[in-house]
């Protein structure tokens, strides 16, 4: 089953789904966002490029097309995009 997932007023939406465990494809416009996670994920960045503030960081880092970062469950990251931003996330590894 495929699901719809839109967040801040639609500036961000996903497709999600189940293939060896949950993931969602999506896009995120331009903007700063805050991500809460109730498991363990992994993002990758699909296309573009995105600014991202870790929870265990003390500064911003930039991740571009292939790259992934991880975020630990029950806790929160910021993302920054100055052009769309197509992703790839796969949760509770």
């Amino acid at each position: 089953m495929i699901a719809l997932n839109e967040y801040f007023d639609g500036q961000v939406k996903s497709l999600g789904y189940n293939n060896n465990g949950k993931s969602t494809v999506g896009v995120i416009n331009p903007g700063e966002y805050e991500f809460g996670t109730s498991t363990y994920e992994v993002m990758t960045v699909v296309e573009g490029e995105m600014e991202v503030s870790l929870p265990e960081a003390d500064s911003w880092k930039t991740y571009q097309a292939g790259e992934k970062f991880e975020v630990e469950a029950d806790s929160s990251f910021k993302v920054r995009v100055a052009i769309p931003v197509a992703y790839h996330c796969k949760y509770g590894l």
